[in-house]
């Protein structure tokens, strides 16, 4: 989600934007002791989220082309895999591969059958650890741009760099020596950004593994999708929700056709969420209380709701900080009290947008 408001650092981005089945796991990956799910305290936040990427990213790295993906090895040694930039090729698989590495790990991300204009496919996701998952990991806060190349960073080596204040409100550490980033760009990363990368993470450059996709890719499309339920708990961060009191969460919206180009996808993707996404949360605070967050949290809440977002973004002159951060949630929130077991939906799926975003108007 986007590095909007008191989160933004240098630029910002929405579900990963940027401008220029259950999954099985093959290696074992750590887990927290003694965790249970959102609860945890300072000792049990220091998890290697970093560890538990780099072990769903290894068997990708042994054999990349199972899921349509290019090893780049760099000189400097870090590894690149392309899933869907230049000559890479993920589809369906690569990227729902792509977005559970994102979430280290702590999440699943899944397809099924839906109903939306011009598609019939729906990404879903889920997790018992919505703040570290979506917050620490997925959430694509971290704009890495030099001269010549320009990317959003999500994934857990956010942790390692911790640039943005959400991070360090956390209180995260991670020691693992490798890094493991995702990245929306469409251009690959060679050795001068992948240093840069490497330098802020706090690791040699051969301990660096990055993952990439343009936005009108397949695997860039799933990928992006597959963050609402970190749309909607970045919203309440953003509201000055307590996140660690959210347990669960489950999120889908529908995948759109694959755009053209970029900035197509750019407005495709945000739409997908933004018009036709629905999230349940379930949530250790009483159902009053909720009400008082869940009527401000649907994206119907934005003055600039109601506009396929590549027109938001062309009137905004391709400027997020002129977009209301406000508009950047799910369609549709459910929250679900766990203290009184009373349940809330909140705003609504509008098709007719959806229609509009997905040339189907």
């Amino acid at each position: 989600m986007a590095a909007f408001g008191k989160d933004r650092d240098d630029g910002g981005s929405f579900a990963g934007v940027n401008f220029s089945a259950p999954s099985k796991t093959p290696h074992p990956i750590p887990r927290p002791s003694g965790a249970r799910g959102s609860e945890y305290n300072a000792e049990e936040k220091i998890l290697e989220l970093n560890q538990r990427a780099h072990a769903l990213v290894q068997p990708i790295i042994e054999t990349p082309r199972e899921i349509g993906a290019e090893l780049v090895q760099l000189e400097c040694g870090a590894k690149v895999l392309d899933l869907g930039v230049a000559t890479g090729r993920g589809g369906l698989e690569a990227g729902r591969q792509m977005a559970e590495i994102c979430l280290a790990g702590l999440g699943e991300v899944s397809f099924s059958l839906g109903d939306a204009p011009g598609t019939r496919t729906f990404v879903n996701v889920c997790t018992d650890r919505p703040e570290l998952a979506c917050i620490a990991s997925q959430y694509a806060g971290w704009q890495i741009k030099t001269e010549n190349f320009f990317g959003m960073g999500s994934g857990p080596m956010r942790v390692k760099a911790a640039k943005e204040p959400v991070i360090r409100e956390l209180n995260l550490t991670d020691d693992y020596p490798v890094a493991v980033g995702v990245l929306e760009t469409s251009r690959l990363p060679g050795d001068e950004v992948c240093q840069k990368i490497a330098a802020d993470c706090h690791v040699d450059p051969k301990n660096l593994v990055l993952l990439a996709a343009r936005t009108a890719s397949i695997a860039g499309h799933v990928q992006v999708v597959a963050r609402s339920v970190e749309t909607s708990l970045h919203k309440l961060h953003e509201l000055e929700f307590d996140l660690s009191k959210i347990a669960s969460g489950f999120g889908a919206a529908p995948l759109p056709p694959i755009a053209a180009d970029d900035v197509a996808g750019i407005g495709r993707t945000n739409d997908a969420i933004l018009y036709g996404g629905t999230v349940t949360l379930w949530v250790n605070e009483t159902s009053e209380r909720l009400k008082e967050f869940g009527e401000k949290l649907p994206s119907s809440t934005s003055t600039m709701y109601g506009q396929p977002f590549e027109k938001i973004l062309r009137d905004a002159k391709f400027d997020f900080y002129q977009i209301d951060p406000l508009l950047f949630s799910p369609a549709e929130v459910c929250l679900v009290s766990l203290q009184d077991g009373k349940s809330t939906i909140f705003g609504q799926r509008n098709l007719e947008v959806l229609a509009q975003s997905f040339g189907q108007g």
